[in-house]
């Protein structure tokens, strides 16, 4: 039986495969089929050329966000899964991301609540209160007799969510009608981006939650089994639990602010990562966040082509392939 670092470099090497291939392969794949000599003369000699233009400043950031998008919401699906001891635990499903999109959109509506903190906007800290807010509400309503209880857990998520998207539609109302449209796209999850500016935001508000989460990896082994047995370990069971409500708070603020709520990656990933790797978390975390990067890259490839020149949003592409992953999931824990 080969050892865990051996078992861990060999994980870890495929799944780097895998993200490179997609790296390397996805920027050629699109609705305008791309020069390659015109990319080089750019990228050689600096003069705008239009295929080049193309890669460097949309491609490219674009597949880079979903693979940052993508690979935070994995992650914090997979620590919010063994956090709950719910398979079915993530951060759509939990309400986090709606309450997260709540409070992205807040500015959007009410201009006198725009503002800058640094280098982030009222969208990236009011998206991290809305996830806080409800991520909050969920534990709370979730608690029976001082324990969690995963069904309690699920159907308070489940039923913040459509609050969360009932206020949503709400706030529709207080906006103009030029910016319906837009609205409803980005609450459809898209990663159409221009530049590296959504890039760096999600990398400055979400890098230190993903920090936070892979941190805490050898404490989610003794968790996955039960409270009891963690604290018989030595572990600080409530420092765990605030540190992954705030890592994973922050990392879905970061993307839902950005991109908008995309469900299904963080649920669907950790799944596929424990069937093939283990359930070893020191494994399972940085192989959640590589594998959701590569299936987010791929899946807003697909969006990209599958239509063009139209595009879907990649939201629709995860909801479709992940919707009756979780139907089939639901029902077989029940």
């Amino acid at each position: 039986m080969p050892d865990f670092r051996t078992r861990r470099r060999c994980s870890l090497l495929c799944y780097i495969g895998a993200l490179m291939a997609a790296l390397l392969v996805l920027p050629w794949i699109g609705a305008e089929t791309l020069n390659l000599p015109d990319v080089m003369a750019y990228l050689r000699d600096g003069e705008p050329t239009a295929h080049g233009l193309i890669l460097i400043h949309q491609r490219i950031p674009r597949i880079l966000l979903a693979v940052l998008i993508g690979g935070s919401l994995a992650l914090a699906g997979a620590t919010l899964q063994v956090l709950f001891r719910n398979p079915l635990a993530e951060p759509w499903t939990l309400g986090v991301a709606g309450g997260a999109a709540v409070g992205a959109f807040l500015p959007q509506v009410f201009p006198a609540l725009r503002f800058a903190c640094g280098a982030l906007n009222a969208t990236q800290l009011l998206a991290l209160v809305g996830a806080a807010a409800a991520m909050t509400v969920v534990w709370l309503f979730a608690r029976r007799a001082g324990a969690i209880t995963a069904h309690a857990l699920l159907l308070a998520g489940v039923t913040l969510s459509i609050v969360c998207g009932g206020i949503m539609m709400l706030l529709v109302y207080f906006v103009s009608p030029f910016e319906v449209l837009a609205f409803n796209r980005w609450m459809m999850g898209g990663l159409d981006v221009i530049g590296y500016r959504e890039l760096l935001s999600v990398l400055l508000l979400g890098t230190p939650g993903v920090l936070l989460l892979l941190a805490q990896a050898r404490e989610y082994n003794h968790l996955a089994f039960n409270e009891e047995m963690a604290l018989g370990h030595g572990v600080d069971v409530a420092r765990v639990r605030v540190l992954t409500f705030v890592g994973a708070g922050l990392a879905t603020a970061a993307c839902v602010a950005v991109a908008g709520p995309i469900g299904f990656v963080g649920m669907i990933i950790p799944h596929i990562v424990r069937a093939l790797s283990g359930f070893d978390y020191r494994l399972v975390l940085p192989c959640s966040f590589l594998l959701g990067g590569s299936v987010l890259a791929v899946c807003d490839g697909i969006a990209r082509t599958v239509i063009a020149p139209t595009e879907i949003p990649v939201g629709v592409i995860t909801a479709v392939i992940g919707g009756p992953i979780f139907l089939y999931l639901l029902g077989k824990r029940s």
